[in-house]
């Protein structure tokens, strides 16, 4: 009896024994879920940030099966980023995209440490995000639109859609880092050009409708609307709205911009350049270093004129431009 309990005894150990050294292994199999943040100035998706989503999914990656999207939207506060930033430092993501660059830069702000994949921000070495585009370093990669310096390319377009114009007007947002960056470039480009360039900085976008009064008051001839009002604060049809008011011919390279109603786009494909930051994600997710991923810019351009609009501010566009557009809006 004594012999047969020492046998159960030894055999209970070694059941016990084995048990606990299989959970470890099984531990290790299961594999954790990466969580992917996602911070915009917008209330919700557009066409943008639906780009870069569908490039995750395209490469596998599902909502709620093997990947978890965290999205936080300011809904047009730019004040909200910091703090929404954090709380995805909080929960611990993997990785954060950052749509734009006052978005980019909160999350800088928030951690040196989780990569950090840029989504569009101006200008990526200008904003101090990284000191080479080629190996950013750091914690910081994405892609950057490169729309500072196609300022002379939009003030050529306006010379061409408005022969004797002689004064332009920018209008540019307070709470974007990058708008010191978009009027100096500008500036640059106008005196290049012999044109006087006025800078129209505005802080909350109820300040737009007195905007535009100074503007048409001012006797300006054009504007340049500094991409974020369109493709980050949604304000792009408004603006179309007012200028249309005011007559005053409009440019930006805020994406959708002669969709809703201004007269030119002139920019960077944004669809193209966010499914490539979608590859930059699923690089780092799979273990790449942000630092060791090149900062990504454009390639292709495109030219995009509302004849309607067009129409409504009494203006004509010549043939040669027309023939150059990639998209014509009747």
């Amino acid at each position: 009896m004594r012999l047969f309990s020492r046998r159960f005894a030894f055999l209970a150990f070694t059941t016990v024994l084995v048990l606990a050294l299989c959970r470890p292994t099984g531990a290790q199999e299961a594999k954790k879920i990466p969580r992917v943040g996602l911070l915009a100035l917008l209330a919700g998706p557009s066409p943008a940030e639906k780009a870069f989503l569908d490039g995750l999914r395209d490469l596998g990656y599902i909502d709620g099966k093997n990947v978890l999207i965290e999205a936080r939207w300011a809904a047009g506060k730019v004040d909200r980023l910091a703090a929404l930033a954090e709380e995805l430092v909080r929960i611990k993501v993997d990785v954060i995209a950052a749509r734009a660059t006052p978005a980019a830069q909160a999350a800088k702000n928030a951690t040196s440490t989780i990569p950090i994949v840029m989504l569009g921000v101006a200008d990526a070495i200008g904003s101090g995000f990284v000191t080479n585009l080629a190996r950013p370093g750091g914690n910081i990669t994405g892609t950057s639109n490169m729309m500072p310096e196609l300022a002379g390319k939009r003030l050529e377009l306006l010379k061409e859609l408005l022969p004797g114009l002689t004064h332009v007007a920018f209008l540019a947002h307070a709470s974007d880092p990058a708008h010191k960056i978009f009027l100096k470039d500008a500036q640059e480009a106008a005196e290049r050009a012999g044109i006087k360039l006025n800078g129209v900085v505005i802080s909350v976008p109820a300040e737009l409708d007195a905007a535009f009064a100074d503007m048409a008051r001012d006797k300006t001839g054009a504007v340049m609307v500094q991409p974020l009002f369109i493709s980050s604060l949604g304000e792009g049809k408004r603006i179309a709205q007012l200028a249309v008011k005011h007559r005053l011919p409009t440019i930006s390279d805020g994406a959708g911009f002669a969709d809703v109603g201004g007269l030119a786009l002139y920019g960077p494909n944004g669809t193209l350049l966010f499914r490539r930051a979608a590859a930059q994600v699923d690089k780092i997710l799979k273990g790449a270093k942000p630092g060791d991923l090149p900062v990504e810019q454009p390639t292709k351009f495109e030219l995009v004129i509302n004849l309607k609009t067009a129409k409504q501010i009494g203006l004509t566009i010549p043939p040669n431009v027309l023939a150059r557009a990639d998209k014509v809006i009747k």
